[in-house]
């Protein structure tokens, strides 16, 4: 289960505890427009997006999240259906980017239309965008 934006205050704390660098200068206005909390281990340089969830879609996006190895212990990561649909929803030119990198890598085993689904269910409130046809647009593009 994730958890809502009215608990930043204690990830930043955690993120403090951890020795983590949070990576946004205006990190209240950052998190209340992304509902991500960028942040990075000093020591690794591993970046960390810790993201705010709240509803139905993020809380199957964490099941379906895939464990793997990293070092001795498992992390779960973001499926790449899920990683696109993210990607979408944040729509800066770099995630398209990244978008593009993700479909070139993965076309033939993206499940599109699940990626659709959650696109077409946000577009409703995504501020005029049609989140659909972005993707759509970016299946095109990737090369």
């Amino acid at each position: 289960m994730g958890v809502d934006i009215d608990k930043l205050e204690s990830v930043k704390s955690l993120c403090g505890e951890l020795g983590f660098i949070i990576l946004t200068k205006d990190v209240d206005n950052f998190v209340s427009r992304t509902h991500v909390l960028p942040a990075e281990d000093p020591l690794t340089k591993i970046r960390v997006d810790f993201i705010f969830s709240f509803t139905p879609y993020e809380d199957q996006a964490i099941k379906r999240a895939t464990p793997i190895s990293v070092g001795n212990c498992d992390v779960k990561f973001a499926t790449r259906e899920d990683l696109i649909i993210h990607k979408i929803l944040a729509g800066r030119a770099i995630d398209k980017e990244d978008v593009k990198g993700v479909i070139r890598r993965n076309a033939p085993k993206l499940d599109a239309s699940y990626i659709q689904k959650w696109l077409k269910e946000f577009s409703s409130v995504s501020e005029g965008r049609d989140l659909v046809k972005e993707f759509e647009v970016l299946l095109r593009e990737k090369d």
